[in-house]
């Protein structure tokens, strides 16, 4: 794995992904929790091929701007690039754009963890 690695996906905002269905506001227009999902998404897809067996990445933190609301109808795209490698920890800068303009920006921090160990540490919630 190495510094520069890109990633484009796309939707288009429909009913499921609006505010008012999201519960992040009451407008049908696309919503902030909908455009951190497709950051997420599109940044661990970005990497997934690097990954040993066995492991994957967690997202575990965001600094987004949501810019500009995008209506119904009006396709997406979420492009995210990886701007540093820090050990286990990944870097990415993400823009998020709609038809007309960018909608959303900021930096979103992902780390490559062991499948098992992870949901071993986390499953022993259960008998706390």
């Amino acid at each position: 794995m190495e510094i520069g690695i890109k990633n484009t996906l796309e939707l288009v905002v429909n009913q499921n992904n609006t505010a008012k269905n999201m519960g992040s506001g009451n407008l049908e227009v696309f919503s902030t929790p909908s455009m951190i999902a497709l950051i997420e998404e599109t940044a661990w897809k970005s990497v997934e091929p690097f990954l040993n067996d066995g492991e994957s990445t967690v997202g575990t933190k965001l600094d987004i701007n949501h810019l500009s609301a995008t209506p119904i109808g009006m396709k997406v795209t979420c492009n995210t690039e990886l701007v540093e490698i820090d050990n286990r920890k990944l870097v990415f800068r993400v823009a998020v754009y709609d038809e007309v303009c960018k909608i959303g920006e900021g930096i979103h921090e992902r780390f490559i963890i062991s499948n098992e160990k992870f949901m071993e540490k986390t499953n022993k919630k259960l008998n706390s």
